[in-house]
């Protein structure tokens, strides 16, 4: 069973340590108990533990310079201190000197217990809120890559319409562009001061909620509503007050919902399922849509009023191929991305003629699709260098029927050649080259290592 938490015990009275020591592993606390203050601070890094349980009075040492000591070089634990010295004096001295409390000999061990298990709480609260805090960063503040005119266009767009506070903006382009990107980027720029560090970034993606759902996931409802309605229930304009909604493939909503949409935009107002109040709404709305939404206004999938009310601030994304100049930065922003994510620092760069693979090839799945192969080589690969070899075969048979030459220095004389020597000949320079690493060479010539074995024996070049 793993362990609640990790506590050292360091305390020069071996049957206060020993009682400690039993009630706290009965407890399920990992413990390490100590009755020598001398080179404490190594023992200390060396456990690393969640809280340390401090004697002020140690023989040659007071327990307050040690806690002192701990707190002076960082090392991340808490300290209880104990004393039998029960007056406030005591107390205030360990709490100004970094303890996070304090006990009085004699112990009552539930009272112990009650104090490690609120300490490891609060920590597990800080940690938490420390990686929300985190996470709402990373939501809030993503990044956009690119350096060609029309991302850096894009860019300037995206910050007018977030210093003019516009209630809504209509992003459109490809499956994989990086609509939620710009949005979140635009949601970021409007709240940039600390107060509103956490404005709500909510989303809702039309298509994927069954048509039951959207409505009460949209506007609310109020018990009783329907049949399932046990309870009333905010939408997520409600929720989303003082921040954003991004209400993903717009394009697929039906066309009663749009009406009452529109209503919404034009009044920022809603109404909850089964309501008879309007609800003040304040939250700037992003749509996205990968399809043309003015072919679908002619088709009559679309409302036209709700199109040129969406239509007032627009931005339209440019597919990866349409900006082949910044497919290098974006594999380069990932690579780093995701070395970190998994730990894995070896691959340092792409090589030359990767690269040239990479931009050649046309991404129908755009950013995404360019993300997913980098991803999938960091976590497989741990050479230095992105290289040929490690993209998918799709990329590298694109490349090889846009170039279909014949091979440097290969050439079928008059007399013709045999089709066995050739492949020996290749499978032997693939060996050399690979240092007779057979798993490198199988790369190199782009087919199973099981394959290459076979090859191998087959030619008797053991």
């Amino acid at each position: 069973m793993k362990a609640r938490g990790k506590v050292f015990l360091l305390d020069d009275d071996e049957l206060i340590v020993s009682m400690l020591e039993r009630a706290l592993k009965g407890d399920g606390y990992g413990v390490h108990a100590e009755s020598d203050p001398e080179g404490v601070l190594d023992r200390i890094r060396a456990f690393s533990p969640d809280v340390v349980m401090l004697d002020i009075k140690l023989p040659g040492r007071d327990g307050i310079d040690i806690l002192g000591e701990i707190v002076a070089q960082g090392i991340p634990t808490q300290v209880v201190m104990l004393t039998s010295d029960d007056t406030a004096e005591t107390a205030v001295k360990a709490m100004k000197s970094g303890a996070a409390d304090y006990l009085t000999k004699p112990f009552n061990l539930d009272e112990v217990k009650i104090v490690v298990a609120g300490i490891l709480e609060r920590g597990k609260l800080k940690d938490e809120v420390a990686y929300l805090r985190k996470i709402s960063s990373d939501l809030t503040h993503p990044e956009i890559v690119g350096k060609t005119n029309e991302i850096h266009m894009l860019k300037e767009k995206c910050g007018k319409f977030a210093a003019a506070g516009v209630p809504m903006v209509l992003i459109m382009g490809e499956s994989g562009t990086g609509k939620e990107v710009f949005a979140r980027h635009i949601h970021q720029l409007m709240h940039q001061d600390d107060s509103a560090a956490f404005a709500p970034f909510l989303g809702i993606n039309c298509a994927a909620l069954p048509e039951q759902l959207i409505e009460s996931e949209l506007f609310g409802h109020e018990k009783g509503a329907f049949t399932d309605a046990k309870a009333e229930k905010k939408g997520i304009f409600e929720q989303a007050y003082g921040g954003s909604i991004l209400l993903d493939e717009i394009g697929e909503m039906r066309l009663d919902l749009q009406a009452k949409l529109l209503r919404v935009l034009e009044e920022r107002k809603v109404r909850r399922v089964g309501g008879r109040q309007d609800i003040p709404i304040d939250a700037t709305v992003f749509a996205t849509t990968n399809r043309n939404l003015y072919e679908a206004v002619e088709k009559g999938e679309f409302r036209v009023d709700l199109y040129y009310r969406l239509n007032a601030f627009s931005l339209h994304l440019p597919g990866l191929r349409e900006h082949k100049e910044d497919i290098p930065l974006f594999a380069r922003h990932f690579l780093k991305d995701y070395s970190e994510k998994y730990k894995k620092m070896s691959l340092k760069d792409i090589s030359p003629e990767a690269e040239e693979l990479l931009v050649a090839y046309r991404w129908p799945g755009n950013i995404r699709e360019l993300r997913n192969v980098i991803e999938r080589i960091v976590v497989l690969e741990n050479d230095e260098l992105v290289l040929p070899m490690h993209l998918p075969a799709e990329i590298l048979q694109r490349k090889e029927r846009a170039a279909a030459k014949p091979l440097p220095g290969l050439m079928i004389p008059d007399t013709g050649l045999s089709l066995e020597e050739v492949e020996k000949c290749l499978i032997v320079q693939a060996l050399e080259k690979a240092g007779q690493n057979k798993t490198l060479a199988a790369k190199l010539l782009g087919i199973t290592y099981d394959s290459l074995r076979y090859q191998v024996k087959k030619f008797r070049l053991e």
